[in-house]
């Protein structure tokens, strides 16, 4: 497996040098939402550690993942009248992922309505920032 790439897209949003629409973080793990979401609140939940993807984390991060992922499920139910939650998570080109730092998807589902298709259409700024307010204060408690 190659090694990590420290200049990778993910680890420049987690090192400030890049914008991102958060909606979570704390000590090992930041979530933030997609800007080509496949359904509105797409969000993506990833580990501070230096993670390629769940080949190479630590159990522990990835462990902390899984919760943090959980947490913003829960609040997108609550927040987006969202009916079902799909989770998604790809390891290595042949597995489907294309940003080689691990990251979950984590994306609120109405019935009957279909995702996108996947980085085929990028969301409005507006509604980013609006979408990641009302999450961001529903993960906040408040």
């Amino acid at each position: 497996m190659p090694a990590y790439d420290p200049n990778n897209i993910f680890a420049k949003i987690l090192r400030g040098e890049l914008p991102c629409y958060k909606v979570y973080e704390d000590d090992k793990a930041l979530a933030f939402l997609d800007i080509m979401p496949r359904a509105p609140g797409h969000t993506l939940v990833l580990p501070k550690a230096p993670a390629r993807n769940m080949l190479d984390i630590s159990p522990d991060d990835l462990a902390h993942v899984a919760k943090v992922a959980q947490k913003v499920a829960k609040a997108a139910m609550a927040t987006l009248g969202s009916d079902g939650i799909t989770v998604q998570q790809f390891n290595e080109g042949p597995g489907g992922q294309v940003v080689f730092h691990l990251h979950v998807h984590v994306i609120p589902r109405k019935s009957g309505v279909p995702m996108k298709p996947a980085a085929s259409e990028k969301e409005k700024p507006e509604a980013l920032a609006e979408m990641a307010k009302r999450l961001s204060a529903a993960l906040a408690g408040g």
